[in-house]
Order: structure tokens, then C-alpha cells, then sequence
């Protein structure tokens, strides 16, 4: 049985400033001073700038097997979240991680119309929609905490397209998604699904970069691991995320402004050609510098 019940931001502090309009996100700065940062996301990634570099593969662990439940849904007036009652069921390392990272939640953004909703913007090209997995630094005890160090959290996000066929992948999450149609709700899952089903079949291809969180408080303390090669998503599918209440209306075009990327550097995954390539990689990654980013760089939210 599918309960609703009202409940606090599963992602981010509720700010009665938080919107996607030109005018919100302009003041977002004024009520989170990490959102003007210089570390921001989401970015615009182009092929031929980014820079190759033998990365290891990202590696996961327990993707394969069903997340456990109950998970809930929630529309949190910003997005719609998914998240199982515990923790520590899948796992992620390798690529540019120096450590282990524990998925914590999936959420989505997606556009009014099929030319645009995901945030980070590809060789010119916005996406549909756009998933982030997003993943906590295991050796943190919580988000919160997480959110106070520079490796605190991985995101790994990915890339759908419109189509005319349904994704049978998003079905457990677009089956239930009208009960959460009123901002602040949330349900339960009828069906469990595993975290490998949602992604695409070749992760050997990827960009990673230093940045931030899209939403307030915009902490920059993310290390994103972006998968290039879009998804499919049908019509009637993203219909149903289109449909979902920010309270003031429809919810979508819930996607954050292309940010500066200043000296930030944006690294492409090639295929190593020696094994000491990887041991040079991992001597330096914990090197602002190797970011690109500025060495006084705060390690606070």
C-alpha cells in the first residue's frame, strides 16, 4: 500500500528562495554564498578541450543486486528522489576516486519541451533529461558531514533522450510517480528495481571534473563522473515527470545555469597503455592543481 505523507527536503535545506526561474537563481548567491563560488556546476563539457588521461574504470559494487526496500519517492518541489531506507547497499571506486563512495539517493532533471532539461550541457547539445546518482565519501557518516570536505561526494550522472518506445528500465520509477504528483509527497515503490538497469551498457567512456552541487547550498565538495551517451525515455514516460507539482505549478526545467568554468580542468577517459600510468594518476590527484582548481581552495560547505 502506497502511503503519503509530507516530509522535509530529502537533498538540500528547503529555502523559500529555491527556484528555477532566471530571477531565483539569480539569489541564490545572496542566501548561499557557496553558489557563487568559483567551482560551480553544472558545466559545459566540450570533447575537443577535454583533456585525455589514462583513468582507471569506474568500478561498482552491488549495483546488480535489487535495492532494498522500502524505497521511497519523494517530490521534494525541486525534483523527484529515490531513496532506499538504508545505506551501504552499492558502492562505487576506481576512475579518479581515491576512495570508497556509498550511493545515497537518484534524482532527475528534465525540461519542459524534448531540446532541453538535463544540466550539464554536452558539445552544445542539452539533453532531455538528466539522472544523478549521487554518492557519499564512505568515510563520512552522513551527507551533512560529507558536505564539509572537498572529496566528500561523487555524482555520477547520465544522459536520456525522448522516444517514442518506453524505457523498460524507468518503469518501477514511472509506474508510481502520479502518487507523487503534490509537492512535499512522497510513496513507496511497488516494485524494486537494481541500479545497474538504469544504466547505460558501456561506462568505459566518461568526463570527470571537480564542481559543486546544483542546488543550494552548492557546496563544492563533488567530484562528477559524467557518462556522455544518452538514454532513451518515451514521451509518455518524461509526461509523467513533466507532470509532477513545484507547488506553483508543473514542475520542469528544473536544471541549473551553465557555470564558469574558470582554469578547471575536464578529463576524458583513455585507455591506459602502461600499468605506471595509473601509479603516476593517483600521486597527484589529491593536488588541487591537478583540478585545476585554486590551491587555498576552502574544504568547508
Amino acid at each position: 500500500m502506497l502511503v503519503f505523507i509530507t516530509i522535509l527536503d530529502l537533498i538540500a535545506t528547503v529555502h523559500a528562495f529555491f527556484g528555477y526561474s532566471n530571477g531565483l537563481q539569480n539569489s541564490w548567491s545572496k542566501h548561499s554564498q557557496h553558489c557563487a563560488g568559483q567551482y560551480q556546476s553544472p558545466v559545459h563539457i566540450e570533447s575537443h578541450t577535454a583533456m585525455p588521461l589514462a583513468i582507471p574504470a569506474l568500478e561498482i559494487v552491488g549495483f546488480h543486486n535489487l535495492i532494498p526496500r522500502p524505497i521511497s519517492m519523494t517530490n521534494n518541489g525541486h525534483s523527484v528522489v529515490i531513496k532506499p531506507s538504508g545505506n551501504g547497499y552499492a558502492k562505487i571506486f576506481g576512475a579518479l576516486l581515491e576512495d570508497i563512495y556509498e550511493v545515497e539517493h537518484i534524482h532527475f532533471h528534465w525540461g519542459k519541451k524534448n531540446n532541453r532539461g538535463s544540466e550539464h550541457v554536452i558539445n552544445g547539445i542539452r539533453f532531455a533529461m538528466e539522472m544523478h546518482i549521487v554518492t557519499r565519501n564512505q568515510n563520512y557518516s552522513t551527507f551533512n558531514e560529507a558536505l564539509m570536505y572537498d572529496d566528500g561526494l561523487a555524482v555520477l550522472a547520465f544522459f536520456f533522450n525522448v522516444r517514442e518506445e518506453d524505457n523498460p528500465s524507468l518503469k518501477p520509477i514511472t509506474h508510481d510517480m502520479s502518487l507523487v504528483q503534490p509537492d512535499g509527497s512522497v510513496a513507496y515503490l511497488t516494485h524494486t528495481f537494481t541500479l545497474a538497469s538504469l544504466l547505460p551498457q558501456n561506462m568505459d567512456y566518461f568526463y570527470t571534473y571537480r564542481g559543486s552541487l546544483t542546488t543550494p547550498p552548492c557546496s563544492e565538495v563533488v567530484t562528477w563522473i559524467v557518462f556522455p551517451d544518452p538514454m532513451p525515455v518515451s514521451i509518455s514516460q518524461i509526461a509523467k515527470f513533466r507532470h509532477l507539482s513545484d507547488g506553483n505549478g508543473h514542475l520542469s526545467d528544473n536544471y541549473r545555469h551553465i557555470q564558469h568554468r574558470g582554469h578547471r580542468k575536464i578529463f576524458v577517459r583513455r585507455f591506459p597503455t602502461v600499468l605506471n600510468t595509473y601509479k603516476n594518476i593517483y600521486r597527484s590527484i589529491n593536488s588541487p592543481q591537478f583540478w585545476g582548481l585554486d590551491k587555498h581552495q576552502n574544504n568547508t560547505v
